[in-house]
């Protein structure tokens, strides 16, 4: 029997890598995983009270395709409070995670064969879903002249044009952020062209210093796309929770698409994630960002010691980007041996840049700051042995 040609699409090795730290730290290793983009607090107290409650006493029923309407017009209030964006509640579409919010984005937006820009080093799951639905990826390289994300500049110099674009602010894996004028020419240059703009903003509220946030929902009746997740700035990697906020013209497309791919998205975690906008929701995940802070600017006070030859500037998410080429090994050499001889699990570039990626790592400092300080103490010491 055949396999697919569209289901022959890399693996994301950051899992292969947490499935091989995990089953060292269950043999009773002790090993300091920091390749995953999962805070290690988890959801708040508020979130798991309200999921309690539901588990004795709530309706765990399917709900309407696009979501719970409680928590559709919750997300709309937060648009209404945090960006000054008067949103109708009929736009959100509540999803499976800003995963299954993608594949839906991408079903509706672009047919196979339509051309889709994205900016690399990039999440990598951006082109893997796209290739899988038969769409070209148009790799639009991003270094530190652009502060590692597209321009208006880029996107005229592709020939033949695309049909969407994807951008990511903050980033993964730079962190780095698209200002609110960039954002602004990039959503009219798509509009004005008749480029899809799908604007990943999974990372919003965990940023660092004074930069504006920017939201494409600003843009959509320029036809924009956004998607966003509970799994970050709320910790609720697992409760798979996420959303999308739709031009007019997506709308009911994705709500029939929607119906026939998953049903809904799960009940108890659309119910229990109400609570996520709650003060007391808000106060915790402030409180998560204050620590990954800390985490940062103790990273940010140990790259000399690190001897990172580059690192993209950390505006946002919980990542620092390096390139470690000066070791004389690639990144994925580095990052095993760095977990067989040291017991620390970071990422390896090459999920993130095919072409560039072999010379840098990526490290994620969503863990406990004592895990971080730990893990750079042996990251040190262990570079000196090579």
């Amino acid at each position: 029997m055949k396999v697919a040609n569209r289901a022959h699409v890399p693996p994301f090795a950051v899992m292969e890598i947490l499935a091989a730290a995990n089953a060292r730290k269950a043999a009773g290793e002790n090993i300091l995983n920091l390749c995953a983009g999962e805070p290690s607090t988890g959801a708040s107290e508020v979130v798991r009270q309200r999921a309690i409650d539901l588990l004795t006493s709530g309706d765990l029923g399917y709900t309407e395709a696009l979501g719970a309407p409680a928590l559709r017009s919750a997300i709309a209030q937060h648009y209404r409070d945090q960006y000054d964006v008067s949103l109708d509640a009929r736009r959100i579409a509540v999803t499976t995670g800003s995963s299954g919010g993608f594949v839906l984005a991408f079903l509706a937006a672009f047919d196979v064969g339509d051309r889709v820009a994205l900016a690399v080093p990039g999440y990598p799951a951006y082109a893997n879903i796209l290739a899988a639905l038969g769409c070209e990826v148009v790799i639009v390289p991003c270094g530190p002249e652009t502060r590692y994300q597209p321009t208006v500049a880029q996107l005229e110099a592709l020939d033949p044009p695309v049909e969407g674009l994807v951008v990511a602010s903050p980033a993964n894996p730079t962190g780095t952020m698209i200002d609110p004028d960039e954002l602004a020419a990039l959503a009219a240059w798509c509009g004005t062209h008749g480029v899809r703009l799908i604007s990943d903003e999974i990372y919003h509220g965990i940023t660092y210093g004074s930069e504006e946030t920017a939201t494409a929902a600003h843009y959509l009746d320029s036809g924009a796309v956004v998607v966003n997740s509970f799994s970050k700035y709320w910790a609720m990697t697992g409760w798979r929770l996420g959303w999308l906020v739709l031009p007019d013209d997506l709308v009911s497309v994705v709500d029939a698409l929607a119906g026939n791919v998953a049903l809904c998205p799960p009940a108890l975690a659309q119910h229990a994630g109400v609570a996520a906008f709650s003060p007391d929701g808000y106060a915790a995940a402030r409180q998560n960002v204050e620590r990954y802070a800390v985490a940062r600017d103790h990273l940010l006070a140990r790259l000399p010691e690190l001897g990172w030859s580059r690192v993209a500037p950390a505006d946002g998410a919980f990542y620092l980007y390096g390139d470690i080429s000066a070791s004389g090994l690639d990144s994925i050499t580095w990052c095993a041996r760095l977990l067989d001889e040291a017991g620390v699990a970071l990422t390896p570039g090459t999920d993130f840049d095919p072409v560039d990626g072999a010379s840098w790592v990526r490290l994620s400092f969503a863990s406990s700051v004592d895990v971080v300080r730990e893990a750079v103490d042996r990251i040190v010491a262990w570079q000196r042995t090579l």
